[in-house]
């Protein structure tokens, strides 16, 4: 087929649905089929029980196919990388590892400082999980390593585990460095060995969906607090003051209090190196944004900043004439493998739980957007392995616990990088620093690594325009967002998001608890039943009540369902009912009181035997009949004849009827309940909805449900729910038949005539 010819072909078959569509509007839209309740649905659809599947069976299956399945499954590199197209995708993947190499190095280096341990630790965190990730993850374009939210998670743990008063030494109380240093890297490594078993057991079991309980304004309003404690973090660099560690609640209150008490013994030296380290950082990053277009990566900014500052300070001195602080010495090449520390264990845990599930949420996260955006597939369970295993192996190597960051991800999508082989390649590149390069940055000061690290932050501080765009659009969302805020802000990091997600779920929780009630009326001809509130031309069928709620009924909000339904339908109920048994009660006294006085005349009369009969059942004597014939009782065979014909009187009017007892009438008949938004119901939504049957029987209307799905079918079965007195000819497949069917079959007629209106 030639070229030409396939295209007319695709334009036809494009312009054939916008023929259709137009050819569609000008028709009318006819459906034939005779009404159908849900045991006429299940006959015609031939409903069969659901085949229940074990998935755990397969996991104890043993072949050959099953070993190299679960062999790609967790060690995804063997399954992509056979197939690595080197010509088109290998020019691509190292510009990409290069370029995050250059920005892996200033922010590894930063990012330790923010975690309370000494630079060099960075690089190593920087180099090890990446390299792990090359090998079990399944995004291809997250950046491994150091980020800014993990870093001042570590950091609040180092410094409130070993804090700076637990080293002083000598009689000026200076801090011995080298000791404090030494343990805080056991902390941090420790952590990351328990963040990392806390990943890989959680994705062993299948423990990815945890992260859908943390919903988008939950994570934005998280990294955004965040964010403000990382920046309250490094004030103590860029002013060069010494502050005392603190941490738990209020400790971010406090800090700030602190450094504005310091402000005037802060070291001019080293504000005015962080100020012109972050004005250059920034005229950089401009620049690099408005070249883009032109430039085969981006400028690296933070690089040349540190180079340039480090050479400065070299040559100036900063540190001896200034008294800047410095970097310090960084030992060239690689440490040990160290074991962790069991004893550390119990004080860790409960910190090591929340990074966990905040490093896999910004992760997977990130994962997500890029995978949607190029068109592959990322598996959250074997991420949260991949992720926990590059944090465990760090751990023992002595690095902190790692996440991803959306800059150096960013960059490797934007240079070219198309798979791991880029982060591969970035390790590699900070091996070298690691081992040859490290010690030039000695001189290196750490006001530059705060102002870098501050710079930085601009991506998630802009996140605070989330707060006007969420109340425009859904003020429930910021809610969450400002809770999570103020929480992580004046809790820390890891009460403020225990809060969070406790908060967010409650909200869920009381969300179905209000959920929408709406008395449904039929749109003109068709057989649409939507909220009379909302659609003027939906008109309620006469004598037909229709009710739907927006949310599931179960435990929670059954009783408020109940109370709804009986408010919107116009008709109190419980009054009903209660004026309906009273009533009764007292008709049944009366005639008690003369069934005696009929049994003292008998006895009384002389000569004449009678057989007085009286029946005490409620349905025969509640009917002013009878007391009219009571009345009128007298001896003889006149009583007898007298007290049996009012008895049949009784039964002729059928004296129980609301119209009998003089109560007034409901103005429907039948009431229909929209099923549709039950997703599945408990034994307290089961009561509830046999309560509504059984009170609306009692005040004459016939109770009708609709539309409920196959499952929640299978759940009102389970539960017992049908019985003689409701069956499934009360449940109908849509609520047009059950209008239908309610008109056709009124229960009794209601104080209005039925219009015969066409449906």
């Amino acid at each position: 087929m030639g070229l030409s010819e396939a295209s007319g072909r695709r334009d036809t078959q494009a312009l054939l649905p916008v023929t259709q569509t137009m050819e569609l509007r000008n028709r009318d839209y006819h459906v034939e089929r005779p009404l159908m309740n849900q045991q006429q649905l299940e006959e015609l659809g031939h409903r069969t029980s659901a085949t229940r599947t074990y998935q755990w069976r397969t996991w104890f299956q043993c072949s050959r196919a099953r070993a190299r399945a679960l062999l790609f499954q967790y060690l995804p590199v063997l399954s992509w990388l056979p197939r690595y197209p080197l010509r088109d995708w290998l020019l691509g993947d190292l510009l990409a590892g290069l370029s995050v190499a250059i920005m892996q190095l200033p922010q590894g280096l930063a990012y330790a400082l923010l975690a309370g341990l000494p630079p060099v630790f960075g690089l190593y965190s920087s180099f090890y999980p990446v390299f792990v990730y090359f090998l079990f993850g399944t995004s291809r374009h997250i950046s491994v390593g150091t980020f800014a939210v993990m870093s001042v998670m570590v950091g609040s743990v180092t410094e409130s585990l070993a804090p700076d008063e637990n080293f002083l030494q000598g009689v000026n109380a200076t801090v011995d460095e080298v000791t404090r240093d030494h343990v805080r890297v056991q902390l941090a490594s420790t952590l990351s060995v328990l963040v990392g078993l806390f990943q890989v057991g959680l994705g062993l079991v299948r423990f990815g969906f945890v992260v859908t309980y943390l919903s988008e304004p939950l994570v934005r309003g998280y990294t955004t607090a965040a964010s403000v404690q990382v920046f309250v973090s490094q004030l103590k660099y860029v002013f060069g003051l010494q502050l005392s560690s603190r941490s738990g609640p209020l400790s971010l209150i406090y800090t700030v209090l602190e450094v504005c008490s310091l402000l005037p013994r802060s070291v001019v030296g080293t504000v005015v190196t962080a100020l012109v380290s972050g004005v250059v950082l920034v005229l950089l990053k401009l620049l690099s944004d408005k070249l883009h277009r032109y430039l085969p990566m981006p400028i690296p900014g933070e690089l040349l900043t540190l180079i340039g500052a480090t050479g400065i300070s070299y040559g100036v001195g900063l540190k001896s004439r200034f008294g800047v602080d410095v970097v310090g010495d960084i030992p060239a090449g690689l440490v040990p493998p160290v074991a962790p520390s069991p004893e550390l264990f119990a004080s860790l845990v409960g910190y090591a739980f929340t990074i966990a599930v905040v490093g896999f949420a910004i992760a997977i996260s990130l994962g997500k957007i890029f995978a949607l955006r190029h068109g592959y597939r990322v598996d959250s369970n074997q991420e949260l392995v991949a992720l926990g295993l590059s944090n465990f192996i760090g751990g023992i190597f002595q690095c902190f616990p790692v996440s991803c960051s959306m800059s150096r991800s960013l960059v490797q999508e934007g240079s070219g990088g198309n798979t791991q082989v880029a982060g591969a390649v970035s390790s590699l590149f900070i091996l070298i620093i690691i081992v040859k390069l490290g010690e030039l940055f000695r001189d290196l000061p750490k006001a530059v690594l705060a102002a870098a690290i501050i710079v930085n932050l601009k991506g998630m501080l802009k996140q605070f325009t989330d707060i006007p765009s969420l109340w425009k659009s859904n003020q429930m969302d910021l809610l969450i967002w400002l809770v999570t805020f103020v929480a992580t802000i004046l809790l820390n990091l890891d009460i403020g998001l225990a809060i969070a997600i406790v908060f967010s779920l409650l909200l869920v929780v009381f969300r179905t608890q209000l959920p929408r009630y709406s008395v449904l009326g039929q749109v003109p001809d068709t057989d649409i039943y939507q909220d009379v509130a909302e659609y003027s031309e939906a008109r309620e069928v006469p004598g037909v009540k229709v009710f739907r709620s927006s949310a599931t009924m179960y435990f929670a909000n059954a009783e408020l369902y109940s109370d709804a339904l009986k408010k919107r339908c116009g008709v109190d109920v419980d009054r009903l009912i209660s004026k309906k048994k009273k009533w009764l009660r007292k008709q049944e006294q009366k005639l008690k009181r003369m069934q005696k006085t009929l049994q003292k005349q008998t006895a009384s009369s002389e000569g004449t035997s009678v057989s007085v009969q009286v029946n005490t059942n409620i349905t025969d004597v509640e009917s002013n009949n009878v007391d009219d014939s009571m009345a009128r009782a007298s001896t003889g065979n006149e009583l007898e004849d007298t007290t049996v014909s009012g008895q049949e009187d009784a039964k002729a009017a059928n004296g129980s009827t609301l119209k009998a007892l003089g109560l007034p009438q409901p103005h429907f008949h039948s009431l229909v309940l929209d099923l549709g938004a039950l997703s599945f119901v408990d034994t307290v939504c089961i009561k509830s909805l046999k309560n509504i049957f059984r009170d609306f029987r009692e005040i004459e209307v016939e109770v009708y449900m609709a539309a409920c799905h196959a499952p929640v079918v299978s759940q009102l079965e389970a539960g017992h729910f049908f019985d003689a007195s409701i069956t499934k000819q009360h449940l109908f497949a849509s609520v047009h038949d059950a209008v239908l069917f309610a008109l056709q079959h009124p229960r009794s007629s209601p104080a209005s005539p039925v219009s015969t209106t066409k449906l």
